[in-house]
């Protein structure tokens, strides 16, 4: 049973809802109790394109059309690990997430009951390219990188763009399966990511610099691209895709605020694109980093916040087929323990929203 922690006076909503479907032995899951309830607000990730479409009135246009007359947009703190937006779906603090498409399946793999509302087009070599520190000249190339240290957090792109590119590059990163010819450190948050790039605690370091955090780091100079990740591979076409999901019972029982959100984030990625110096203001205003960070996330080629979307359903559970396959047989041990089979992977896809389906956007 998930939890729905929407306010404490939902809770409360909720535990006499569950009562009563208890009590009455009625057949359905404890979600269709929920769904009976009107959804008067939503809590969303506070990021570049959510403060413009709140900015620019769009959530309001297109949350009360469906009845939601409140949208608040919650700040991950300074301190939070990779992956903790997973926690934030489960328990309730967010409705809706945006992860690449690997940790949002990897989530999956670990008993994440979501599923996957939207997904973007295929990634690109500029997204989350491989990083060393400007002074270090022993490393100028991937090939340069045997020997060293690298630091990521496990389940993202920081390491799923390079372990790829890395095993093409016949240095294979460390797992915990077998000793390759790169160290691998962890490293689960974006501060300390950076910090121990700078400090020289790691020797590289792949993050989207298409982020505040990336973009910060990448514009101060003190940081070289040595590397990118594979052209046309499965980093590119599948694991980096960029995706929307929403816990299973959300998206049966909210159908349309879902709708509404995607919609939503459709008229703002369209509109920031129209107006760059008008949205980097308001980014800028919005998640409190220098104008210049705003701007170029919206036209630098890394940026991810903005792009278009993958209308096929069957395409992007094609794409998760083939990156999970390929990270199994190169010894990813996520899906190597938790493979998801065949219908896993349909239902965690949610048909409805995708082109054709009843709630899609795509007509």
């Amino acid at each position: 049973m998930k939890s729905w922690l929407w306010s404490s006076a939902r809770l409360d909503v909720r535990k006499i809802a569950l009562g009563a479907a208890a009590l009455a032995l009625v057949a359905g899951t404890a979600s269709s109790a929920i769904a009976a309830e009107p959804l008067t607000f939503i809590n969303l990730q506070h990021n570049p394109w959510t403060v413009v479409a709140k900015e620019k009135g769009i959530f309001k246009e297109e949350f009360d059309k469906v009845g939601i007359k409140e949208v608040n947009l919650i700040a991950s703190g300074a301190a939070e690990l990779s992956g903790a937006e997973s926690a934030g779906l489960n328990r309730g603090s967010i409705a809706i997430a945006q992860r690449m498409l690997y940790p949002a399946t990897a989530h999956r793999a670990n008993g994440l009951d979501a599923v996957v509302v939207w997904v973007s087009e295929a990634s690109n070599k500029y997204r989350t390219p491989l990083l060393a520190r400007a002074e270090n000249t022993e490393i100028n190339s991937i090939a340069d990188m045997e020997g060293k240290i690298y630091g990521s957090n496990r389940v993202g792109c920081s390491y799923t763009s390079v372990y790829e590119a890395f095993d093409a590059a016949g240095l294979p990163l460390d797992t915990k399966q077998r000793t390759g010819k790169i160290r691998y450190k962890g490293v689960e948050n974006n501060g300390a990511r950076n910090a121990a790039l700078l400090s020289g605690a790691v020797d590289g370091l792949a993050t989207h610099i298409g982020n505040n955090s990336g973009a910060a780091l990448y514009l101060s100079g003190k940081v070289k691209i040595v590397g990118r990740t594979v052209e046309n591979g499965v980093y590119e076409n599948g694991a980096g895709r960029v995706s929307f999901f929403a816990m299973r019972d959300f998206a049966e029982s909210y159908p349309d605020a879902v709708k509404a959100f995607l919609i939503s984030y459709r008229r703002a990625t369209a509109w920031i694109q129209a107006n760059v110096d008008e949205a980097s203001e308001i980014i800028s205003k919005g998640t409190r980093v220098p104008i210049e960070i705003a701007r170029f996330q919206i036209v630098d080629p890394s940026g991810y916040e903005f792009i278009a979307g993958d209308e096929n359903a069957d395409s992007v559970r094609k794409a998760i087929h083939d990156f999970q396959d390929w990270y199994i047989a190169h010894g990813d041990d996520v899906f190597t323990d938790r493979k998801l089979d065949d219908r896993q992977i349909a239902e965690f896809v949610d048909g409805k929203f995708f082109r054709g389906g009843k709630y899609s956007i795509y007509q």
